[in-house]
């Protein structure tokens, strides 16, 4: 998993506009309107994504289609996966030993 993953999506902003890629890809115009942005606010923001490689863009004509690149995100479910697995490895290691202590 890489930081600047996060760090991308830290900011409100460009999580809004992930959000709106997800549903389908969008002209920087198509995302600016959405979202109440000017067009230089989201060129900004898309610029930041890219960068972190989140997002790709093709031409379309005149426009830049902008899209979710997938990989980032699938290592991101996975390296929070491992915080899951090893929350609940925590609780059930320490139901186990209230079990055998006959604590339950």
């Amino acid at each position: 998993m890489n930081a600047t993953t996060l760090l991308a999506i830290a900011e409100p902003n460009r999580l809004q506009i992930v959000e709106l890629l997800r549903e389908e890809p969008r002209s920087v115009n198509d995302i600016a309107h959405r979202l109440h942005f000017s067009q230089p606010q989201a060129s900004k923001h898309l610029k930041v994504l890219s960068a972190a490689g989140l997002v790709r863009s093709r031409a379309k004509a005149q426009k830049r289609i902008y899209g979710l690149e997938p990989q980032p995100f699938a290592d991101l479910q996975a390296w929070l996966s491992n915080f899951d697995h090893a929350h609940w490895q925590q609780r059930f290691d320490k139901l186990e030993q209230q079990l055998k202590k006959g604590e339950v």
